[in-house]
């Protein structure tokens, strides 16, 4: 996805030469995606779903209306 748009960044970390980060973000399996430090998907999805994982990390989330 980071190809696809300049809007988009991607990072590849190695778990074993960063223990610090791999500690911080639990990682337990790889692969291992976290989206804007909201939605963390592990393992390894079909496009689509992958995608909307990505875009509920990027939705605003919705305005439960005032009783």
């Amino acid at each position: 996805m980071a190809f696809a748009s300049p809007q988009i960044t991607a990072l590849a970390v190695e778990a074993t030469e960063y223990p610090d980060l791999a500690r911080k973000y639990r990682v337990t399996g790889v692969p291992k995606s976290i989206v804007n430090e909201k939605v963390e998907i592990l393992g390894a999805l079909p496009q689509d779903l992958f995608v909307d994982q990505v875009l509920s990390a990027t939705s605003e989330p919705e305005e439960q209306p005032e009783a």
